[in-house]
């Protein structure tokens, strides 16, 4: 862990998903570029099939 923190070493991919599985975040939160993105991601993982859709549809209508 510690050549990691050193950037010494990069993780595979399927470490990534280990260590998030461990700590019950999504891979994708440590690419994250700030703590705010990284918590938006993270509301994102916990919501429920019907909740993405419904903000599906909200970014189609901000976004067009």
């Amino acid at each position: 862990m510690n050549h990691y923190e050193r950037g010494r070493h990069v993780p595979d991919y399927t470490i990534v998903k280990l260590i998030a599985e461990v700590l019950e975040v999504p891979p994708w939160y440590f690419f994250c570029d700030s703590d705010e993105e990284a918590i938006r991601l993270i509301k994102l993982a916990r919501l429920s099939e019907h909740q993405v859709s419904k903000i599906d549809k909200l970014l189609d209508e901000l976004v067009d």
